[in-house]
C-alpha cells in the first residue's frame, strides 16, 4: 500500500497535473491580433511576421542591432538633480524614480554609446521608453550634450534615436528647457561639418519631436511609428475637423516632405550604414588616372599675323 501511495499515486498525478505556462512566451500583435512566439519575435527583431507591425524594441536590443558585431561602449552621463522642484502628485518623483530604475536597471531615459558602424566610428544616443515613457528631463538634456560633445571630440557622425512622449512634467520649465539646450548641442555638430542622422521610432512626439529630434541632416523613421507634436485627438478637439487617414504616421510624414525615408527595421543597419559611408568617405570614388597634356606645335608665321 505504501508503495502504491507513495510512487505510484505521485508518478500518475504528475502525468496529468496542468503544467504552469510562463506569460511572457507569447506576444499578440496589437495591430493583427496575431500571437506570435516570443523566440520568433526576437529574431524578427520585434516585428510582427504576418502583418509587418513594429512593436517596440528595448534599447538594448537597438543598439546591438546597430553597431558592429553588436559591440559598443556606454558613457557615464554627468549627474543631474534628480528632483529639483520637490515634486509630488500621487507619488513623490523620487519614489517615482525609485521605482523607474528598479525597473529598468537604468539611471534615466537615455542611453548613449560608441562604437564601429561598417567601420566607421559613431556616436548613438538612444532612448529608453521603458523609462517613464522616455520621456526628456535635465538628465535626458545632459546626455544629449554629453554625446555631441563626444561626437565632435571623436570627429564622428551622431545618431539620436527617440522615443519619447515629450517633456517630464514633473521637471516642470527645467525640462521644456532642454529642448533649447539640445538644439544648441546638435548646432554644435553641425559646424564641424559632422553628419547628424534621427532614427525616428514610435513614438517621437512632444517637446523631443519640437526640438532635436525634426532637425536631422538625414531623417529615418520606422514604418508606422507616430510622429508629432500634440496628440491627435486633442488637435481634433483644438481644430473640430476631422484629421486625414494616418495622420502623423511615418508614411504620411513622408508623402509630406518632413522626412527622408521610411525604412524597415531589419534594413535599418545597412540603410544608415550605406548612408554614413556617402556623407563621410573622404576618398575618391575610384583609382585617379594621370591625364596627358598635349601642347600644340608652335608657328611663327601664324603667330605673325595674330
Amino acid at each position: 500500500m505504501n508503495w502504491l501511495t507513495n510512487y505510484v499515486r505521485p508518478k500518475l498525478q504528475a502525468l496529468v497535473r496542468p503544467k504552469d505556462v510562463p506569460d511572457n512566451l507569447w506576444r499578440k500583435c496589437p495591430t493583427c491580433g496575431h500571437m506570435i512566439f516570443h523566440r520568433d519575435l526576437e529574431k524578427a527583431l520585434n516585428v510582427c511576421q504576418h502583418c509587418g507591425h513594429h512593436m517596440r524594441l528595448s534599447v538594448k536590443k537597438r543598439l546591438e542591432m546597430l553597431f558592429d558585431d553588436g559591440k559598443y561602449t556606454r558613457i557615464e552621463l554627468p549627474k543631474a538633480a534628480e528632483d529639483p522642484l520637490k515634486f509630488k502628485d500621487q507619488k513623490r518623483y523620487t519614489d517615482r524614480l525609485k521605482d523607474t530604475r528598479a525597473k529598468t536597471g537604468e539611471t534615466d531615459a537615455i542611453v548613449v554609446a560608441h562604437g564601429k558602424m561598417g567601420g566607421l566610428a559613431v556616436v548613438i544616443a538612444a532612448f529608453n521608453f521603458d523609462f517613464q515613457g522616455g520621456s526628456m528631463g535635465v538628465a535626458v538634456g545632459e546626455g544629449i550634450v554629453a554625446a555631441a560633445e563626444l561626437a565632435v571630440l571623436q570627429d564622428a557622425p551622431l545618431i539620436v534615436i527617440p522615443a519619447s512622449g515629450g517633456a517630464r512634467m514633473q521637471e516642470g520649465i527645467l525640462s521644456l528647457m532642454q529642448m533649447a539646450r539640445t538644439t544648441v548641442a546638435v548646432d554644435k555638430v553641425k559646424e564641424k561639418r559632422l553628419p547628424y542622422v534621427v532614427l525616428l521610432t514610435d513614438p517621437t512626439t512632444g517637446g523631443v519631436s519640437a526640438s532635436f529630434a525634426m532637425l536631422g541632416d538625414i531623417a529615418i523613421a520606422e514604418p508606422g511609428c507616430v510622429i508629432g507634436f500634440a496628440g491627435a485627438r486633442v488637435i481634433e478637439s483644438t481644430i473640430r475637423e476631422k484629421l486625414p487617414e494616418g495622420f502623423q504616421k511615418a508614411e504620411y510624414l513622408l508623402d509630406h516632405g518632413m522626412i527622408d525615408m521610411v525604412v524597415p527595421r531589419k534594413d535599418l543597419r545597412a540603410t544608415v550604414v550605406r548612408t554614413l559611408s556617402l556623407l563621410r568617405n573622404k576618398a575618391p570614388a575610384g583609382d585617379l588616372v594621370a591625364l596627358p597634356v598635349e601642347t600644340p606645335d608652335f608657328d611663327p608665321e601664324s603667330a605673325a599675323r595674330m
